[in-house]
């Protein structure tokens, strides 16, 4: 049975972003960038798997620039096969990383598609969602732990009241949720061998896809800076300035 991985190069989790002067975006000019820490639980989970004896081939795939290249081969680092890059220069929003993704399911017939719950760019938590609609098939979110057995997937996943455990035949959708595992350390010698294993390149139009954005972005701008909180000596005072100056209550 295939895995199918997806991951997304993102501004490094421990950069503090910045807005581009003009409103236009986040500049991302000489900025750090990685793997989305979601998808590379995703990936850590798909190489259990495979370690596991469930999965035989672990495929990771991106889409977007030709520097896509460098979080594939941190994918087959951890432990993926081999990887797919779907080149394109332009903005790709979820539901044409969903198409592009539904053209490559079609094309590989994964068992199991484990893609992380959301970016950490545009913390969209969409593209799994599209991807099983696309695709017609069933999907789990949120997965805190993950198992597979005579045919189906059985998913624990969380919700506002606890944890709930659901159980989806395959092939099927799993997105990926912080709890579901801790991705190992990647070694200099895993490094090393990520470098021989197969990279394809595609463009979306070898997929038949169009990816031209239905989603215009007007502005980007940071958030209002907080001011400082202030001591008050007692109660009184507090509920004062509360209902005064504050007008909360």
């Amino acid at each position: 049975m295939k895995a199918l991985v997806p991951v997304k190069r993102v501004v490094d989790y421990n950069v503090k972003v910045r807005v581009k002067s003009d409103g236009t975006g986040v500049d991302i000019a000489n900025v750090k960038m990685s793997m989305n820490p979601f998808d590379e639980i995703a990936v850590e989970e798909a190489v259990r798997l495979k370690e596991k004896g469930v999965v035989t081939e672990v495929i990771a795939v991106s889409c977007g620039v030709t520097q896509c290249q460098e979080t594939l081969r941190t994918a087959m680092a951890i432990g993926a096969d081999r990887a797919i890059l779907v080149e394109c220069a332009d903005e790709l929003q979820p539901l044409a990383v969903a198409k592009l993704l539904k053209a490559l399911v079609d094309r590989e017939q994964p068992g199991l598609v484990i893609v992380g719950k959301q970016a950490i760019d545009d913390d969209c938590n969409q593209t799994g969602q599209m991807l099983a609609a696309l695709a017609g098939l069933p999907q789990a979110t949120f997965a805190s732990k993950v198992e597979v057995a005579d045919g189906r997937a059985t998913v624990t996943r969380e919700i506002d009241g606890g944890l709930e455990t659901v159980s989806v035949s395959l092939p099927a959708i799993v997105t990926t949720d912080l709890r579901l595992n801790e991705p190992r350390y990647v070694t200099l010698p895993n490094i090393m061998k990520a470098k021989k294993k197969p990279l394809e390149t595609v463009k979306p139009a070898d997929l038949g896809v169009d990816v031209a954005p239905r989603i215009k972005t007007l502005k980007v701008s940071e958030p209002p800076k907080r001011g400082a909180g202030i001591k008050v000596p007692d109660v009184a005072t507090l509920v004062n300035k509360l209902k005064n100056e504050a007008k909360v209550i």
